[in-house]
């Protein structure tokens, strides 16, 4: 067994507050992208015993543990405290992600910050739950209304930003009173695993955060687990229909699926070609283009497409700092989009591999591909674009819906009424004008269509792990 030499690094279970080893003899091996060189090959899935265990854990947390009599100021408290922890933490958790998925450094202040802003503003609403009250006029009883905590919540991380998306889920479930079993991505355990001491030293009471590792076959233990109250799975459709599925045949629990993307970005003659081109360029290879809200499809107006296209393949050509692929599968996944791309449009830039070791491939821009084109038309996840010009805006609009997916979208112009009509005719749970469209603490985010159910983030995100209860008392006795 290779092993790391960071400090946090733990290759074992978290359950009731203690690394246990799995009950499964089942194994993973993890390589790092940047190099191929194996990190370990002992990191362990948890099985159905596992998973057993741990939710058995979280719901004894829930309905008879010291967590049940916490107040939300206590709940806050061990939620903040945590903040603090991943922040003091941040570089090391940083190089976990970084050592299992290749996460570019540039990400790393992006990833620590948004990560602690999510655990610190769902501190901010433990105390803050409200009710509703009806007079009893006419009457009628007296009615009030409740917001309670669901029971065990699961969440399965994806492997492009687990740390995120752990507060993403966590952090609401927590601060409405649940308890949460998490599941980390097989690609990408090592920062999640490391959580558990920090989680501890936070305050938690035993059982309240269970971390396990695992495969799809994990996952699909919790989806379809009768003591599992809700679920909240980020990753891909096909996964996400699945996880719905299962979720619905075994208890009926509640769903929250975040399934990617295929967004446009529509580029009107009218817009600063210069701006338009920076956002278009980083809002597609953030992250090296593994990134749900990537912006692939650029759609721009046939006035400015030469000048534009020139200038777009120009950025494309002269970014560095990407980091490699995730793992073999994707780099080969995304390689053969690339030679799919090369029969179904011209290539304008990239289109290879990098060097001769770790899943690097250059950024890579197609044009005028075919409306039927794989590259156009599917989710590659990687840093593969594409563009395609439009002569009206009742045309674009039509072609920025022609999309499975709707998650997120951009219009770039000088004027605001049509940057105000566009975004309002398209089929996208978030919109950028003028800027790439970046997910925000404080309001909702989420897709329409296949990219997913629910909402993340703001209000709607604590909603998300509240139950509604309506009582009536008669006043008159």
């Amino acid at each position: 067994m290779a092993t790391s030499n960071l400090a946090l690094f733990k290759a074992k279970l978290f359950i009731n507050n203690e690394y246990v080893d799995a009950k499964s003899p089942e194994k993973i091996s993890v390589y790092n992208p940047a190099d191929e060189t194996l990190v370990t090959s002992e990191f362990p899935v948890a099985g159905p015993e596992d998973v057993d265990a741990a939710v058995d854990g979280a719901r004894k947390a829930f309905k008879s543990g010291p967590w049940k009599d916490f107040t939300p100021s206590q709940r806050a408290a061990c939620i903040m405290k945590l903040a603090d922890l991943i922040e003091e933490n941040g570089e090391e958790l940083f190089k976990l992600e970084t050592v299992a998925m290749g996460a570019p450094s540039y990400m790393a202040p992006f990833i620590t910050k948004m990560s602690t802003e999510a655990w610190r503003y769902y501190a901010g609403w433990a105390d803050k739950i409200p009710g509703q009250t009806f007079r009893s006029e006419g009457g009628k009883p007296f009615t009030f209304v409740t917001y309670e905590p669901i029971g065990v919540c699961a969440g399965i991380a994806p492997w492009n930003a687990s740390l995120t998306t752990f507060a993403w889920k966590a952090g609401p479930a927590l601060a409405a009173g649940n308890t949460v079993v998490f599941k980390s991505s097989e690609k990408a355990p090592l920062g999640l695993a490391a959580m558990g001491d920090l989680i501890k030293r936070a305050g938690f009471p035993p059982g309240v955060v269970q971390i396990l590792s695992g495969p799809g076959s994990t996952g699909a233990l919790l989806a379809q687990h009768m003591n599992v109250s809700k679920i909240s799975f980020t990753g891909s459709v096909a996964t996400g229909k699945k996880v719905q599925e299962m979720a619905l045949k075994s208890n009926m629990k509640r769903v929250t699926l975040e399934l990617g993307g295929k967004s446009p970005a529509i580029v009107f003659n009218d817009a600063d070609i210069e701006n338009a081109v920076k956002y278009c360029a980083s809002g597609l290879l953030v992250n090296t283009g593994q990134a749900c809200i990537a912006s692939s499809r650029t759609l721009v107006q046939k006035d400015i497409a030469p000048k534009f296209i020139e200038a777009l393949t120009t950025a494309f050509s002269q970014t560095q700092g990407l980091g490699p692929l995730a793992d073999r599968s994707q780099f080969e996944r995304v390689m053969s989009f690339i030679e799919t791309g090369k029969k179904e449009a011209s290539l304008a830039t990239g289109g290879a591999r990098v060097g001769d070791k770790g899943y690097y491939v250059a950024p890579t821009l197609f044009v005028d591909p075919g409306l039927d084109a794989k590259i156009y038309k599917e989710e590659i996840f990687g840093p593969v674009g594409t563009v395609r010009t439009f002569s009206t805006e009742e045309e674009v609009v039509e072609l920025a819906n022609d999309t499975l997916y709707g998650l997120s979208a951009t219009v770039f112009t000088s004027s605001i009424s049509r940057a105000l009509r566009v975004a309002g005719k398209l089929e996208s749970g978030t919109v950028g004008v003028n800027t790439s469209f970046m997910p925000s603490i404080e309001v909702p985010f989420g897709g329409w269509k296949e990219s997913g159910l629910g909402r993340e983030l703001g209000r709607d995100g604590l909603s998300a792990y509240l139950e509604t209860k309506t009582v009536q008392i008669n006043m008159q006795v």
